[in-house]
């Protein structure tokens, strides 16, 4: 089997792939729950022979491997859906269930492509014409910026040569951008609970040491480097106003270029909440990360690679029932609203009025933080990886919202979703026939990491 033969393969398994994105689709399931999801894939892919392996502590998480010998070349999937964006297919706004979860940013699709591609590049492993060993990543929780940051505490990524993935975008290119560091933690105080009238002299605030921090973090901002972002809520402000709150609770969202910037305004908010306990005599409790992710270290030469096969490859090859569905789904927008869609993935305005991206544009983003994170940081630097979007919806249709749920069952999402599984099996083929190419990206990223090296940041606990 040759690498044309091991694409057509893949393009004969659409049916079986878009009825997989599809039944995810219909199941939607939140981070960490993806019991399903999880279930479907690791069946499809233990039939097709891949040992299975578990990861601690992380029920819907799980490697997919195959082969033995050459290089270890890695593909990661994601299955996990978003709260309140249960939608119908289709250009109305209408839910399938009120307030339920939905695919709002295609992650049925995400996995379900590497499933593809994973499989694709087995079929050439079995046929002896390609040395490697192909492993599939079933990765949960991408939404809440953790599942691989967990999973990389658990090293599974650490023997790799090589990484992949993908996200549905509507704009098809490489990626060679980074994306933002990130970190999410928690401050819980504990006071002394008073009559708020009667005794108030005798109660101490949790809530009043939330409301200081939240103080003294505003005056940190203009201290901190200018690309640092800080947001909050407070989670529990106490029970009820006449009596003075014994438990109170903020949570924290920080974000920055690089992560040794987040791990500094993170000790400096540590500082903050000390001193916000020491102003209203009430105990700093608990300080809880709830995730962290590093920033995305791009590779330049797989996105050399990606790019390549994306343009031999030609783009997704959509019919007249996708550009109809597409163009429906343009007029669900007020005037100048498309357009407000495209930064996120590097669209030319150019394109306004357009419907659907149908070709495959030049490498995006080069030294370009996106205002965004994804805990594909932290395995950027465990091992050489790029990314790619592949256009799943139309032209503007911005993430996380009903319109983006509605269109990642179509028939257009389902050939995004097959031209990214064909990029991928094609790029991992391209690395395991040419190990002068791999080691290309291998040096590229040991000099890119020669100073700083990962250290994941969630501690054992969490």
């Amino acid at each position: 089997m040759n690498k044309k033969e091991m694409l057509n393969w893949l393009e004969d398994q659409e049916e079986m792939l878009s009825n997989t994105a599809r039944a995810i689709w219909e199941k939607p399931e939140l981070a960490m729950e993806e019991v399903f999801a999880s279930g479907l894939q690791r069946d499809i892919l233990k039939g097709a022979g891949f040992s299975i392996r578990d990861v601690p502590g992380l029920p819907t998480a799980f490697v997919a491997e195959y082969g033995s010998g050459g290089p270890i070349l890695g593909i990661l999937g994601e299955y996990d859906a978003l709260p309140d964006l249960s939608q119908q297919p289709g250009p109305e706004r209408k839910a399938v269930t009120e307030h339920g979860p939905g695919h709002g940013c295609g992650h049925n699709l995400l996995g379900t492509a590497g499933v593809g591609a994973a499989l694709a590049l087995a079929q050439a492993v079995e046929s002896g014409d390609l040395k490697a060993v192909v492993r599939y990543y079933g990765c949960p929780a991408e939404e809440t910026v953790s599942g691989k940051t967990l999973m990389a505490r658990e090293h599974v990524f650490d023997d790799l040569d090589a990484c992949v993935t993908w996200h549905p975008a509507s704009y098809t290119a490489s990626w060679a951008n980074s994306m933002l560091a990130n970190l999410s933690v928690k401050f819980r105080f504990r006071g002394i609970p008073a009559h708020a009238a009667s005794a108030a002299e005798l109660g101490r605030s949790a809530l009043d040491a939330v409301e200081l921090m939240n103080v003294g973090a505003n005056y940190l901002r203009e201290h901190v480097n200018e690309k640092v972002r800080m947001h909050y809520v407070i989670t529990n402000g106490g029970s009820v106003p006449n009596t003075v709150p014994e438990d109170s609770e903020v949570w924290y969202m920080v974000r920055a270029p690089h992560f040794s910037m987040v791990r500094e305004t993170f000790r400096r908010l540590k500082g903050i909440a000390s001193g916000a306990a020491q102003m209203t005599e009430t105990e700093l409790a608990e300080v809880r990360l709830e995730s962290a992710a590093w920033e995305v270290l791009t590779n330049e030469t797989i996105c050399e690679v990606i790019d390549r096969n994306m343009k031999e490859l030609g783009g997704p090859g959509f019919n007249d029932e996708d550009r109809q569905f597409a163009a429906q789904m343009l007029e669900t927008f007020g005037p100048g609203e498309q357009i407000k869609g495209f930064p996120p993935f590097f669209v030319p305005p150019s394109y306004e009025g357009q419907a659907l991206h149908e070709g495959v544009a030049d490498p995006v983003g080069r030294g370009i933080c996106i205002m965004a994170s994804s805990d594909v940081g932290d395995v950027s630097w465990i091992t050489p990886l790029c990314q790619f979007g592949a256009a799943v919806w139309p032209l503007g249709i911005p993430t996380h919202t009903w319109r983006n749920t509605a269109c990642t069952s179509s028939h257009l999402a389902m050939r995004g979703m097959m031209f990214a599984g064909k990029t991928m099996a094609a790029v991992l083929w391209d690395l395991a026939a040419d190990p002068d190419l791999l080691k290309k990206a291998r040096d590229e990223f040991n000099r890119a990491t020669e100073k700083q090296k990962y250290v994941c940041a969630l501690d054992e606990d969490i």
